[in-house]
């Protein structure tokens, strides 16, 4: 017989998660790793700061192959679990959950997406919602400005128009969507829900109400009641469930008090096919192609220079003549230092073809913290009359070469 003692319900795992996932982007943005943010994009900068590391511009195809692991992933869990992501992680989802918890809480009704009660709960919950879309637009950008440094500039009225366009747009759309819109982005406008049904494998992760089931039914339309998309899980897989299970707690409480197990379930495909029924192609392709980029960007990251030199000719100064038949071309160097550790580095010049030494005049030694980049100005002096290939060599402060560049000087850089 059924015992009252073992149903378990899925409400608060589901609210665990959600709020999990909502205090870890509150907080991701304050944490840091050596002074440095555990993930933020410098713009000003053009660096990621990304649990660790500092990626720059030229480093950011590792983060097309995270972006692409990510959308494969994504891909992944929705053949496999459906719209659990929609009813339990979206963004989207806990901003209604909490709009709605927040309006019952100030003793206001919601029915068909509309909020009922007298008008001063109704002024007082709208205040509440520009709080936490303002909350919402600010953690938005402390992925762009440390948190601390926003504030001052925010009290200070000193943000860049950027960010206040940024702010004061994201904080309306937020506002609007906490006000208006809400389980209309679910039930009418998001494509995700949509694109989730080419994805539906015949084993993907589903929730619903068994035929064999509706005998046991006791019309009681508790599952109808609790469901926040107001559909009928009666009526079988419909486009606009989110999976996040209020049904199946509203149906287990209702058949608890009658010793008996719940109707609703969820279970990996419609007809029991289990999760033996995931060993097919459209689960494994992609497992294989994720486990191919993970090697591939694990390989890249470690492969990574721990330095890089770039060069150019100057645009500012003209090469010039010299004594004992030699000619001086300016140059601009930028060095930059992807260690985690300060750093002192060295440049010096060859020729390509003999090894033999040049000699360099200027910004030819630096000192940099971990992630900085630098520009560096020097003078290369070689013969007038030659076309060599010149190496620039940057080396650590142990004589180690880290990065050369190369460069071409001689008879038709004069011309």
């Amino acid at each position: 017989m059924f015992m009252k003692n073992q149903t378990h319900y899925i409400g608060p795992r589901r609210r665990l998660f959600q709020w999990t996932t909502t205090v870890i982007l509150l907080l991701l943005p304050w944490l840091e790793v050596d002074g440095k943010s555990l993930l933020r994009l410098d713009i000003a900068g053009q660096k990621l700061y990304l649990f660790g590391q500092i990626l720059r511009i030229q480093e950011l195809y590792l983060v097309l192959l995270a972006t692409l692991i990510f959308v494969l992933s994504f891909l992944l869990v929705t053949v496999v679990l459906g719209r659990v992501w929609c009813g339990w992680l979206c963004p989207q989802t806990t901003l209604s959950d909490l709009a709605e918890w927040t309006a019952r809480r100030l003793g206001l009704t919601v029915k068909h997406n509309h909020l009922h009660g007298p008008l001063w709960r109704k002024m007082l919950v709208q205040g509440i919602f520009l709080f936490l879309a303002f909350v919402v637009a600010a953690n938005l950008l402390w992925y762009f400005i440390p948190p601390r440094h926003f504030f001052s500039l925010l009290l200070s009225l000193d943000l860049h128009y950027a960010a206040w366009i940024t702010l004061i747009g994201t904080g309306l759309v937020v506002y609007l969507d906490l006000a208006v819109v809400r389980r209309l982005m679910c039930r009418e406008l998001c494509p995700y829900g949509r694109v989730q049904t080419a994805l539906v494998d015949k084993a993907t992760l589903s929730l619903h109400l068994p035929g064999s089931e509706l005998e046991r039914c006791l019309e009681c339309n508790s599952c109808v009641r609790a469901c926040p998309m107001e559909i009928d899980i009666r009526d079988g897989y419909q486009v606009e469930c989110t999976n996040c299970g209020r049904c199946l707690d509203a149906c287990r409480k209702v058949m608890t008090k009658q010793n008996e197990p719940g109707l609703i379930r969820y279970t990996f495909g419609l007809h029991g096919e289990g999760l033996t029924g995931l060993l097919n192609p459209r689960v494994l392709l992609p497992v294989v192609a994720i486990t191919a980029l993970l090697v591939t960007l694990g390989f890249a990251l470690v492969d990574r220079p721990v330095a890089t030199l770039k060069i150019s000719v100057s645009h500012t100064a003209a090469t010039r003549q010299l004594e004992n038949d030699q000619i001086g071309t300016f140059f601009n160097a930028w060095i930059n230092n992807r260690s985690q550790a300060k750093a002192v580095y060295t440049m010096e010049a060859r020729q390509k073809e003999s090894s033999a030494p040049l000699l360099l005049k200027g910004q030819v030694r630096a000192e940099l913290t971990a992630g900085e980049n630098r520009r560096l100005d020097f003078l290369l002096v070689t013969p007038a009359h030659e076309f060599i290939t010149v190496e620039l060599v940057l080396k650590d402060q142990e004589g180690l070469e880290l990065s050369i560049a190369e460069a071409y000087i001689g008879k038709t850089q004069n011309e």
